[in-house]
C-alpha cells in the first residue's frame, strides 16, 4: 500500500507536527490515512501502559482508532537515545515487528505516514539504524527541514545519505522552526535549488499546531 517516511534534518525539526499536517492533507483528496511512530523514546507510564505523545497526536490524526502497539511497536521511557534505551531495558530493536505493524495498518489505510525518531542515521543497534526502516517498508521519504541557523549543511548532508542509502526522496518540507531566523527567504531559495525533489510546502512558525493549520500550508499532489 502506498505510504511514506518521514524524517529530519535533526531532533526538533518538527517530524511530528508535518506527518499530521500530511495525514490531513492527504485526507482531504478523500484518502484513509493512518499515521505510525515505529520507535519512540522519552514515553510515560500509563494505566494502558508505556505511551508517547507524538505516537498518540499521530494516532488521533488518522482516520481511524488503531491499537497502540500498531501505532508505536517500540515504546521506551527514557528521552534518549533509541537504541540506549533499548539496551536498558533489554530490549533488541528488529524490523519483523515493525514490519507487522506496518501491514497491519495497511491493511486498513489508502496510505501509512510512517514518522521516524531523530534524524536519518540515528541508531537503532548494533546492526540497524533509523535509515533501514524505510528500505525494508519499502518507502519512499520526505525529508522536514527546520529552518534556523545551520539547517542548509543539514539538509543538504541528509539529502545525500538518504539518495546513498538507495531510498527514493520525493519531497521536502520547510517548517519554521525558530521564529527569529533572519534571511529565511535567502535560505527557503538556496534549500529549493539544491534539495533535488519537489517542496510539498512552508510552514510558518504557527502559535497553534493542528494537523489541519500545518495542513493548509503543504500541498501533497506530488505524492499523488
Amino acid at each position: 500500500m502506498p505510504g511514506l517516511f518521514v524524517t529530519g534534518t535533526d531532533t526538533d525539526s518538527g517530524k511530528t507536527a508535518i506527518s499530521q499536517g500530511l495525514i490531513a492533507a492527504l485526507a482531504a483528496h478523500e484518502l484513509r490515512v493512518l499515521g505510525m511512530k515505529p520507535i519512540a523514546s522519552g514515553c510515560v507510564e500509563t494505566a494502558d501502559g508505556l505511551r508517547n505523545d507524538d505516537a498518540e497526536r499521530l494516532a488521533a490524526a488518522g482516520w481511524c482508532e488503531q491499537p497502540y502497539a500498531r501505532i508505536n511497536p517500540y515504546a521506551f521511557a527514557p528521552a534518549i537515545a533509541p537504541h540506549v534505551a533499548a539496551a536498558e531495558v533489554g530490549v533488541e530493536i528488529a524490523l519483523a515487528p515493525i514490519r507487522d505493524a506496518y501491514r497491519a495498518l495497511s491493511d486498513e489505510a489508502d496510505w501509512v505516514v510512517v514518522e521516524g525518531a531523530g534524524g536519518w542515521r540515528v541508531p537503532l543497534g548494533d546492526r540497524l539504524s533509523m535509515r533501514d526502516l524505510p528500505r525494508a517498508l519499502d518507502l519512499p521519504v520526505v525529508l522536514v527541514v527546520g529552518v534556523k541557523l545551520g539547517c542548509i549543511n543539514h539538509a543538504l548532508l541528509t539529502q545525500d545519505a538518504i539518495r546513498a542509502s538507495g531510498c527514493p526522496l520525493v519531497g521536502w518540507v520547510a517548517n519554521q522552526v525558530d521564529p527569529t531566523m533572519t534571511a529565511s527567504a535567502a535560505t527557503l531559495d538556496t534549500l529549493t535549488r539544491a534539495i533535488a525533489a519537489p517542496r510539498l510546502g512552508v510552514v510558518p512558525w504557527l502559535d497553534q499546531l493542528t494537523p489541519a493549520t500545518v495542513a493548509a500550508h503543504l500541498d501533497p499532489t506530488p505524492l499523488l
